[in-house]
């Protein structure tokens, strides 16, 4: 099974898994969207399976995606173009049924081996710099990228854990544990942080003022989810980038302000120290970044919150108030 020059989109997930002679169900520990997993090999080598549908996975469900994005994105190429930095892993996708209960499979190599081990401890300097370094050039390979293709709206960003919006998955029989927590920090962040509980109520209500602000800055695709549970180094320094769930256009800053607010504890230098890295990385790529970074960055700190001001209200209280100063430095650029 070589390299496609093409993405291959096999007929089905029996074509695409054809010759697997070995097919052994997993449950990874950082597999907490309802999807399925396996480890199989064909032709003698390991592969790893993931197989979700809208109508299994909550996170299609709260990030309202009906057309399988991860599938769009690999079908128009743009996994392809990536830099040679960047590893996505895929070898091949299937799409079968209809509906909600359509499954896309997709088909990566094995790369376990040199993943982000699992923890709460600090990764090596080196290998968080290479992260950032290879975002920034992702973000400079895609520079002005706009999406045409259906993929993450900017809006919706915004919401992904906005009460409202995550309210018919507590409402089922089987809540997944970070909708549980999620609600419970809602619950708990008026009372912590009133401040900043205010300025994401407002955004949650109207997500027009801040979407304006951020397209007034510079736009690049977004992969969306840069956590280290998606993230490896490759012995020749590559990195490893899973799981592109959430693609679209958007503020190179905001794929920054998502790094910096998912992998808290595994940073081995201050959140301001990491910007820095990556403005220079940017520079380095050739972007200009005066005149727009500083907005960008505040505003995409301001618009994470939105998202995960939640997992602030249930962590420490340093974390908590970093957030909310960064936040309400955002908030200066809507006025």
């Amino acid at each position: 099974m070589g390299t496609q020059r093409t993405p291959w989109l096999a007929s089905s997930a029996e074509e695409l898994l054809a010759g697997a002679t070995q097919r052994t169900p997993l449950d990874p520990s950082d597999g907490k969207s309802g999807s399925r997993f396996e480890r199989v090999v064909i032709g003698g080598q390991p592969y790893f399976v993931k197989s979700l549908s809208y109508e299994r996975d909550w996170i299609m469900r709260v990030t309202g995606d009906r057309d399988h994005r991860p599938l769009l994105v690999w079908r128009h190429g743009i996994m392809a173009a990536a830099p040679a930095c960047i590893d996505h892993t895929v070898v091949g996708m299937a799409i079968d049924s209809e509906g909600e209960a359509c499954e896309l499979t997709v088909l990566m190599h094995d790369v376990g081996p040199w993943l982000v081990p699992e923890g709460d401890g600090p990764v090596a300097l080196a290998q968080h710099l290479g992260f950032l370094d290879h975002l920034a050039e992702l973000s400079a390979t895609f520079w002005g990228w706009q999406d045409h293709i259906g993929l993450t709206p900017l809006e919706h960003r915004f919401r992904f854990f906005a009460p409202d919006n995550i309210a018919p998955e507590l409402a089922r029989p089987e809540v997944p544990v970070p909708l549980r927590i999620a609600a419970q920090g809602w619950e708990q962040l008026p009372r912590r942080a009133p401040e900043l509980h205010e300025l994401v109520r407002a955004i949650h209500d109207d997500t027009g003022p801040l979407a304006a602000a951020l397209r007034q800055t510079p736009s690049t695709f977004l992969h969306g989810d840069w956590k280290m549970g998606n993230l490896g180094t490759h012995p020749d320094g590559r990195t490893i980038l899973l799981d592109w769930a959430y693609p679209g256009s958007g503020p190179a800053c905001y794929d920054l302000a998502w790094y910096l607010a998912l992998n808290r504890a595994r940073l081995p230098q201050p959140k301001e120290d990491a910007i820095s890295v990556f403005q220079d990385a940017l520079e380095r790529q050739g972007i200009e970044t005066a005149g727009w970074f500083d907005a960008q960055l505040e505003l995409s700190l301001l618009a994470i919150m939105a998202t995960f001001a939640w997992e602030k209200a249930v962590g420490e209280e340093a974390e908590l108030r970093w957030w909310e100063a960064a936040a309400r430095r955002g908030a200066r650029w809507l006025r």
